[in-house]
């Protein structure tokens, strides 16, 4: 099975192609995964010349500098996404001590429109 990702920006008509063999991926006789390819095309000249001479100060070729950019980036613990808007922030405003609201005073309501 095969799986092909395509993304188009208008700014920068950047056209990303990943192919990734799933096959190959999850072999079952013990034997360690083949490793998956990508391609990426049109990218802005720019960022390929800032790739260039990252990859050259690190004493890397530019394909081994990408892989350890997502390595790096990519790397650690995968969180899943809290399941509603409450448990979000509530993920977020625990680890201060939470947040204490000064709510006004509710006031009674008002009576309902009579139609007699």
């Amino acid at each position: 099975m095969r799986e092909i990702l395509t993304t188009n920006t208008k700014s920068t008509c950047l056209d990303i192609i990943a192919i990734i063999d799933y096959d190959d991926i999850m072999q079952r006789d013990g034997t360690p995964p083949t490793m998956s390819s990508i391609t990426i095309r049109n990218l802005d000249p720019v960022i390929k010349e800032r790739l260039r001479v990252r990859a050259a100060e690190h004493g890397h070729s530019m394909e081994a500098e990408v892989r350890r950019i997502l390595q790096s980036t990519l790397k650690g613990p995968v969180r899943a996404p809290a399941s509603n808007l409450y448990d979000r922030i509530r993920a977020r405003v625990e680890p201060l001590g939470g947040i204490d609201l000064d709510l006004p005073p509710r006031e009674p309501a008002r009576e309902p429109p009579r139609f007699d």
